[in-house]
């Protein structure tokens, strides 16, 4: 396995002699892929855990990190399977003049996208096999949609310009520096990326508050998967302006995993946040990065796999392939723990309202800069022993075990269990842990 743990940390700010405290053990490879699927996971994974905790020695097992990238295939309740993250139409079309990859699994997309296409759900493949891929991006893209041409890494680059950086940190204001406490993460994302981010803050002791819009539920799935250790409500930022300015106020990070910009009329742009509560830590999430022709663009792992080269790549026979987990997504997230955490670090050492970048264009590009090789066949991994059950309202949850151990312990979920959308939109208690 390459040691790609050293780069990655000097990155997110770390110290260098931190390095020795995180072991790897198991197999070096435990998903197949012709990119080093394990070995970023692991370091993205490591970095999380040396963020976390000072002096301990902490440790990443491979098996336990093949099963928590994937942790949304191994979720159940009370047994069964929640369905599928993909809508049906969520998936590689042939097009007039090559590929394209749909995403369709909020209703919102998925209902833009058959506008586009003018057609009912059954005739979609061949409405899309009549279009060109490039004209078919852009016209969903128009309509709210969400879709990408299948490109070549070549080609991509030449699309989209350089990539953004894998993280990128900056200071956007003097602050002093603030008490050290529970961390109070307000937690403005959704899908995975930024959801895997709050929920790894969780594990590590954060209270984490989620807010959704009720009129844009999160697919269950997705719901029960992330929300474990965190609280999750239902708030309007439109008409509830006061009460969002109480959670900031009281809020030590607060982490957004929006479109560049698309909060920004709620009072939530970086700079804004920081004339108004000096002190805190921002960390953004995008799928494209905050600058360059696709910047403001609707984006998902796959639709990132898609247009930056990833599929082609993973590809047989002419036809695109995928990843063996949506690696941009979690990567993204336990990276975006990691800059959230060092950054809180820093804020209580010396001050400063900290600002924490992240896009999963930027860990697209970083896992198509590593070494290739041939993929092998891969013996599959029983996920039984890195799977753990929760008594949760709905029922009994099983979920992928948070990866990594501390001191030898190994991490867990802490309360609450998954409840999507019934806590209160407020902060419990001011005492210091």
């Amino acid at each position: 396995m390459p040691d790609l743990l050293s780069a990655v940390w000097t990155s997110l700010g770390g110290a260098a002699d931190e390095l020795t405290r995180l072991r790897i053990t198991g197999p070096p490879a435990v998903l197949r892929s012709t990119f080093p699927v394990t070995a970023v996971g692991a370091a993205a994974v490591g970095a999380s855990l040396l963020a976390a905790t000072r002096g301990v020695p902490v440790a990443v097992d491979t098996r336990a990190l093949g099963v928590a990238l994937r942790s949304e295939r191994h979720l159940r309740l009370d047994g069964r399977t929640v369905g599928s993250p993909f809508d049906p139409l969520s998936a590689f079309h042939r097009t007039s003049d090559g590929w394209l990859r749909l995403h369709a699994n909020y209703p919102w997309h998925r209902a833009a996208a058959l506008r586009v296409l003018d057609c009912t759900e059954d005739d979609v493949p061949a409405a899309i096999a009549d279009r060109g891929a490039l004209e078919l991006e852009s016209a969903l893209h128009a309509a709210g949609g969400v879709g990408a041409a299948v490109r070549t890494e070549e080609v991509w680059r030449a699309t989209a310009g350089p990539p953004p950086p894998l993280v990128e940190r900056r200071v956007l204001g003097d602050a002093p520096p603030r008490p050290a406490r529970r961390p109070r993460v307000l937690d403005l994302t959704r899908v995975i990326a930024g959801p895997v981010a709050t929920r790894t803050l969780a594990a590590h002791g954060a209270d984490v508050l989620r807010l959704d819009a009720s009129d844009r539920p999160e697919i269950p799935l997705q719901a029960y998967d992330t929300l474990p250790g965190k609280r999750s409500a239902l708030l309007d930022l439109a008409t509830h302006g006061r009460v969002l300015e109480e959670l900031l106020a009281g809020a030590d990070v607060v982490v957004s995993g929006y479109r560049p910009g698309a909060l920004d009329r709620f009072g939530l742009a970086p700079a804004e946040l920081a004339r108004r509560h000096p002190g805190l830590v921002v960390v953004t999430l995008s799928a494209w990065g905050h600058e360059g022709p696709w910047a403001h663009r609707r984006g998902f792992d796959s639709i990132v796999q898609a247009a930056c080269g990833i599929a082609h790549a993973e590809g047989t026979g002419g036809v695109p392939g995928a990843l063996p987990a949506q690696l941009l997504d979690h990567a993204t997230g336990y990276l975006a723990a990691a800059g959230a955490l060092l950054a809180l670090g820093e804020q209580r050492r010396g001050g400063g309202t900290h600002h924490v970048r992240l896009a999963l264009a930027g860990t697209a590009a970083w896992l198509q800069s590593l070494p290739r090789e041939t993929p092998e066949a891969i013996p599959d991994i029983d996920p039984a022993p890195h799977l753990v059950d929760l008594a949760a309202p709905a029922g009994r949850l099983t979920l992928a075990a948070p990866p990594g151990a501390v001191a030898g312990t190994p991490l867990t979920w802490p309360a609450p269990a998954p409840s999507y959308g019934t806590a209160a939109a407020r902060w419990f208690g001011t005492a210091d842990r």
